[in-house]
């Protein structure tokens, strides 16, 4: 097995991924908020980069983060993080060109969470990279324009978090970013638990599911 950080990437998951065929391989990776879908992805593409150098790299969903002067305008500023605060057009756009791959490079955005924007071009994607592991809340939804993205995945993976593990995450989440206990609990309360309810409830069946279970502790 590989790790990367608290995270396994069984043999399972790492099998099916060689196994699926293609020059270029777009696979999804959805889940929830808190589920570890970044910390997942990462440690995916680090273990088929282990076996075949340069051969993975993950594309981030939340580069298509609306600008928040955008969502002001649109009175979505606290609702930020939900289906309809993305360019979904912009990513499918992005996708098509990533799975066509005849360009030497693509360039794509990256969301700065120190920052709260999306950096343009702020990662490039060559080529010769064959597997690209693409991480985001809504990619298995059943609900346009989110389902436009579905004919863009050759391969799809769902993770699975029990509520009380993805509440107590998210909380630390924000948290982590100065908030205090109050204002943490309402950004989930109000915005965090419903996007992973939608997820939960609105994903089409993926591929390959891979159940997360917080370990108990011992008396």
């Amino acid at each position: 097995m590989f790790s990367n950080a608290n995270t396994i990437v069984s043999m399972e998951l790492l099998d099916y991924v060689k196994a699926l065929s293609g020059n270029r391989i777009v696979v999804a990776l959805a889940g929830p908020p808190g589920a570890g879908k970044s910390t997942v992805s990462e440690a995916l593409v680090e273990a088929l980069n282990s076996i075949m150098p340069g051969s993975a790299a993950v594309i981030p969903g939340d580069g298509f983060h609306y600008d928040d002067a955008v969502l002001r305008s649109l009175n979505l500023l606290d609702r930020k993080g939900s289906p309809d605060t993305f360019d979904v057009g912009g990513f499918r756009n992005l996708l098509l060109r990533l799975r066509a791959n005849n360009e030497p490079t693509v360039a794509v955005p990256v969301f700065d969470r120190i920052l709260e924007i999306s950096r343009a071009a702020g990662r490039l994607v060559s080529s010769d990279v064959k597997y690209l592991i693409v991480e985001g809340n809504y990619l298995l939804l059943n609900l346009a324009p989110w389902s436009s993205l579905r004919d863009c995945f050759d391969a799809t993976i769902m993770l699975q978090v029990d509520r009380k593990t993805l509440e107590a995450r998210l909380l630390d989440r924000w948290r982590s970013f100065g908030f205090d206990e109050s204002t943490s609990y309402e950004k989930v309360r109000r915005n965090d638990l419903p996007n992973a309810e939608l997820v939960i409830s609105a994903s089409s069946r993926a591929d390959f599911t891979i159940t997360y279970e917080e370990p108990t502790s011992s008396p």
